[in-house]
């Protein structure tokens, strides 16, 4: 198995840290298997065979169908060659990736556009082997950017130069996850994964669609906090700036009744989000910028979940 690729590291975008090729090893039977429990309907089987769109041309072994040989190919090369084509049961995965302006944001060991990059390059890694293909879509700006789904090192290296582009500037303005999901229910039609990895921060206008997707497709909800969103430190006045939308709130954090009232209306907005996310039928794993988010990816992938009776569909 190759390492994952490596992208430039500073100070100011450290990277997500490590990522093992035996980690990802032992990852890789973990997301099938949770992908059995996702993905409703027929139990999906990621594998080449008699579909109709071409997966890969590699050179023909005894016992290979004759009637899938490429002729051309085997002419320019002067060795047979054959299709191998997507089976109709192969696994397309779509990765919908949040680089707003609020993923910058950092105060732990590393910052939330950081621990999104290792999810997405540890779950990419996986969901685009064995003939299995790899969809992104990341949105933070005016509209979400699609990149249709590739198979191999293919579609890990567009997820790669995704990774690499810039986030959005602050006061770019809000961010919406709708519009990215349904973007791709436009283009998802056949069975699979989609994982979300995003602060679920901006406005609420995913739950309806991410519901549709969650009856035909398995979802994945990965929230990324930092510690400093959910409570404030005694640092006298203090201006708050929204990253997405640049409103601006002074704030006296020695004050520890505010402090009090800010941690608690932030518990009950994440809790709003969680309680959205379990209406609309996903798997939602929470990761934060402090310690090790790798570890609290496998441990979530190995756990067993089966499917809610609300969301299965027969």
């Amino acid at each position: 198995m190759r390492e994952l690729p490596t992208v430039e590291r500073t100070p100011e975008r450290p990277g997500p840290g490590p990522v093992p090729p035996a980690v990802l090893r032992s990852l890789d039977l973990a997301v099938l298997r949770r992908v059995e429990s996702l993905v409703p309907g027929e139990h999906l089987t990621p594998q080449v065979g008699a579909g109709t769109e071409l997966a890969m041309i590699r050179p023909y072994f005894p016992g290979d169908d004759v009637r899938h040989i490429d002729w051309n190919v085997t002419a320019r090369m002067q060795v047979p060659h054959v299709r191998v084509h997507v089976g109709e049961r192969a696994l397309t995965s779509w990765l919908v990736l949040d680089t707003s302006a609020s993923m910058t944001f950092g105060t732990a060991d590393r910052r939330k556009a950081d621990v999104a990059e290792g999810v997405a390059l540890a779950l990419g890694h996986v969901a685009s082997r064995r003939g299995n293909r790899l969809g992104v879509v990341s949105f933070g700006g005016e509209s979400p950017k699609v990149m249709r789904p590739r198979q191999g090192r293919l579609g890990l290296l567009q997820l790669l130069a995704e990774l690499r582009a810039d986030t959005e500037d602050e006061g770019a303005g809000a961010t919406s996850l709708g519009s990215a999901l349904t973007g791709v229910a436009a283009v998802a039609r056949a069975r699979g994964l989609i994982v979300v990895v995003s602060d679920f921060r901006g406005e609420r206008d995913w739950e309806g669609v991410m519901r549709g997707l969650r009856a035909r497709h398995g979802v994945l909800a990965v929230e990324i906090r930092d510690p400093r969103e959910l409570e404030l430190t005694p640092m006298g006045d203090l201006w708050l700036v929204d990253p997405e939308t640049g409103r601006q709130l002074q704030v006296n954090t020695s004050s520890r009744s505010i402090r009090r009232r800010f941690a608690e209306a932030a518990a009950a907005e994440r809790e709003d989000v969680a309680a959205a996310l379990r209406r609309a039928g996903a798997d939602h794993l929470v990761l934060s910028t402090a310690g090790d988010w790798l570890r609290d990816l496998a441990a979530h992938l190995r756990r067993a979940h089966p499917v809610p009776p609300e969301v299965r569909v027969r």
